[in-house]
């Protein structure tokens, strides 16, 4: 029976990990990223460790055309589980940050993702049977001064995964959105985020929050967050206060230096 997952942004952090946990289940893997000798090394390692079968192909999701040379490499392996969780952000005002770097992040996070489930998510239908899950943001409950686009990205991925799971669903197929707060990752020094205090205090590892979002998938859940604090805050508090309050707020936690 087959039961391979497709895992972008694979190469390290919640990918990584997100990798970790599916061979741990015997399942087979495809993994991408643009780090090549970092695929060979989780390969190597998940296949000696699992007894499983991965497949590695490297390639930058957020260059044009590239997912749909992904699907054509492995047009002939049956993808079970795709989990879309490449992706970058970038710290400082809109105005200051590079537009080139804003679009490549709308590429990444964005054009991939649909793309993908485009591509993949159609062969589930046809199949009556598959499972997505897609790597968000506590970031897309809010808009993110010191991050606009990077939120933005994130509002529409949860968003996204919400009404796929609606149409898909009656189809055999559901679509889950994994919502994390601070993570330990290298994402901090990407989106040059590693001297904020709120990426240093009581950042989730990734190994924590894979597990949470693979469980949720298996479970059919629409959209989840893995700490419980920031789950009541941003579902049960944030909408009740001003949107200008909130935005000082997140804008303030852009802002605090760790000490």
């Amino acid at each position: 029976m087959s039961n391979t997952a497709l895992i972008t942004g694979a190469s390290s952090g919640i990918g990584r990990a997100l990798a970790q946990v599916h061979a741990s289940k015997g399942g087979d893997l495809v993994i991408t990223a643009r780090r090549s000798e970092a695929l060979e090394a989780l390969k190597q390692e998940l296949e000696t460790q699992h007894g499983i079968s991965v497949t590695v192909v490297a390639l930058d999701l957020a260059q044009p055309n590239a997912a749909q040379t992904l699907y054509a490499a492995i047009k002939d392996v049956q993808i079970d589980i795709l989990i879309n969780n490449a992706g970058f952000g970038g710290h400082g005002a809109f105005l200051t940050r590079a537009v080139q770097d804003d679009m490549a992040m709308i590429d990444l996070n964005i054009r991939a993702v649909v793309e993908l489930c485009h591509l993949v998510g159609k062969d589930m239908i046809a199949r009556g049977k598959g499972r997505v899950l897609n790597v968000s943001s506590t970031g897309a409950y809010q808009p993110g001064p010191l991050q606009a686009t990077y939120f933005a990205s994130k509002a529409f991925v949860s968003s996204l995964s919400a009404a796929l799971d609606f149409e898909w669903r009656p189809h055999g197929v559901t679509v889950t959105a994994l919502e994390p707060g601070p993570v330990a990752t290298e994402f901090a020094q990407v989106a040059a985020m590693d001297k904020l205090a709120l990426m240093q205090e009581g950042s989730a590892s990734a190994e924590s929050v894979a597990t949470f979002g693979y469980d949720a998938m298996l479970k059919g859940k629409l959209r989840v967050i893995n700490d419980r604090k920031m789950r009541f805050l941003l579902k049960w508090v944030t909408p009740l206060l001003p949107l200008r309050m909130v935005m000082t707020i997140v804008y303030d936690m852009q802002m605090k230096q760790a000490r």
